[in-house]
């Protein structure tokens, strides 16, 4: 058996992404690992951050970015690099993802185990979404508690949307399998200036420029609101973090607490009623509620 790994990055560096921590993470358990880079600002090197893992499994393979596909520019550029792996499985880990080595054993048997049942298209990862720092994670409506992350190679099956999850061409979802295994989501963990700088990028594949300056051009340092709201996490990191949360140097711009007084003209989606309503009817069911992008879970 064999398992393929594959991303894809752009500006990982210049926007403070832990490209290099995830795939790291993902070594110990891939036979090959393809990396989509597309060229990115003059400022960055991307491609150069992924050729310092000196490991010869890892192989970089060319992307374009094309302003004109958008959001769908992150799909396209995630099937280039599906379409070069050669696994029986292929393992994807976007670059502010990573897994965790106490499950990677695990995760191995589980490839083996269902190698030969034809039904598991995918296997379906548990999410954990750090916000703000190390210690608070968002676990409410708007954020997803499980994606795929292995597909079966040599199905056809395409990255959708922003690259979030797979699917048929014809947009039929994928079967799957619970892989029993964790990712760890480290998109919103960055220090503020570098979240306001990634924020603009998100929204400039989405909205027109004007828009966006005038929404976010006046803003330098992301707020990330009162982490107290959240829940707090217990459990210990992937050990190819322990370096960037050792040199974490914005725990100042951090708060528990709004101080007395404080208005702020807008809130993070958890604070919403209306997701407030939907994050306890989901906590008080057992039920997700959230858009699931994956077909039958098959328990196998």
């Amino acid at each position: 058996m064999r398992i393929s790994g594959f991303s894809f990055a752009r500006n990982a560096v210049k926007l403070d992404y832990p490209l290099r921590e995830a795939l790291l993470s993902v070594l110990p358990l891939v036979d090959e690992l393809v990396v989509a880079v597309a060229p990115g600002d003059p400022d960055d090197d991307t491609r150069g951050l992924v050729e310092s893992i000196d490991d010869p499994r890892v192989r970089v393979v060319e992307g374009v970015w094309d302003d004109v596909r958008r959001q769908g520019i992150y799909a396209d550029l995630t099937n280039l690099a599906l379409e070069s792996c050669s696994g029986d499985w292929c393992l994807y880990i976007q670059a502010d993802e990573a897994l965790h080595e106490d499950d990677v054993p695990g995760l191995r048997a589980r490839c083996a185990e269902l190698l030969d049942d034809r039904r598991v298209e995918g296997l379906l990862f548990d999410y954990l979404h750090f916000f703000g720092d190390y210690e608070h994670i968002q676990d409410g409506h708007g954020w997803y508690q499980r994606e795929i992350r292995v597909v079966r190679n040599g199905l056809g099956v395409r990255s959708v949307r922003d690259a979030q999850s797979f699917r048929y061409p014809d947009q039929r979802r994928i079967d799957v399998a619970p892989a029993h295994a964790r990712v760890f989501h480290y998109g919103w963990v960055r220090h503020p200036r570098h979240m306001q700088a990634k924020i603009r990028e998100f929204w400039s594949h989405r909205r027109p420029p004007e828009v966006v300056e005038a929404e976010h051009g006046d803003t330098e340092t992301f707020d990330y609101g009162p982490l107290g709201r959240l829940t707090r996490y217990g459990g210990t990191h992937p050990a190819v973090m322990r370096g960037r949360i050792d040199a974490m140097d914005w725990t100042d711009a951090l708060r528990l607490t709004d101080p007395p007084g404080l208005v702020r003209t807008q809130r993070h989606k958890d604070e919403r009623w209306k997701y407030r309503v939907l994050t306890a009817l989901g906590r008080a069911t057992g039920l997700d509620l959230n858009h699931t992008n994956h077909g039958r879970v098959l328990r196998v």
